[in-house]
């Protein structure tokens, strides 16, 4: 049986963090346009209309953006506690684990009805994604929003066209790579959520298939 040849960590190639770009930015337009309008990606968003409505008094519409950013912070310590437990796993890496925890739970997101809960397992999922996946070919990166990644992008440009190195157009095209995925899930989102409903949200699953699947092709998916 002819066996691929490891070129490197899988959880850190392109190809997987385009996949897990795809998948963040369909959740982001997933939770926007068909659940309340809440950014369950963006914790940013939400901590500014978070603010906004408690100066407000309206202490409902606060709630319903603080759920989220509280699902984002359980899931990245539960991300941590599923890294300290199956850190040295054989059969599985812990980053497919993670993988699988996120597939299962948004699989079941299209069952559920109320849009404040839907938007926390969203927020969980995303929070221990991005806990969990932060490099590419090196460079930091997050798969889950796109202001980290901007900015990256942008600095090696302008370290490109100050020192002409090739390696740093090289990774700032990469950047643009994940913008632009990321911009083309949250299309996709749009446009199956206003198509499907609820069960939309299956795509993302298929692309977090995609990358679990992908990391099976090296025998280190990353530490």
């Amino acid at each position: 049986m002819k066996r691929f040849r490891s070129t490197g960590q899988m959880s850190d190639a392109y190809f997987t963090a385009l996949l897990l770009t795809l998948s963040g930015g369909f959740q982001d337009a997933y939770s926007y346009c068909f659940r309340g309008q809440v950014f369950a990606n963006a914790q940013t968003g939400n901590i500014v209309l978070l603010s906004v409505h408690l100066l407000r008094g309206s202490w409902g519409n606060a709630l319903h953006y603080l759920i989220p950013l509280g699902a984002f912070v359980a899931g990245t310590c539960f991300a941590e506690l599923i890294r300290g437990a199956f850190r040295y796993a054989r059969r599985l890496h812990w980053r497919q684990t993670i993988l699988l925890l996120e597939i299962l739970t948004l699989f079941f997101v299209a069952f559920i009805p109320v849009d404040n809960i839907a938007n926390a397992l969203i927020s969980f999922v995303c929070a221990m994604q991005v806990q969990s996946f932060r490099k590419m070919r090196g460079n930091t990166y997050a798969s889950t929003m796109c202001v980290g990644n901007l900015r990256s992008g942008t600095e090696l440009l302008c370290a490109f066209f100050r020192t002409h190195e090739k390696n740093l157009l090289r990774d700032a095209l990469r950047y643009g790579g994940i913008l632009l995925t990321f911009a083309a899930g949250a299309g996709l989102g749009s446009v199956a959520s206003l198509a499907w409903g609820a069960p939309a949200i299956w795509c993302s699953c298929v692309f977090l298939a995609a990358g679990f699947g992908l990391m099976f092709l090296s025998g280190a998916p990353g530490g």
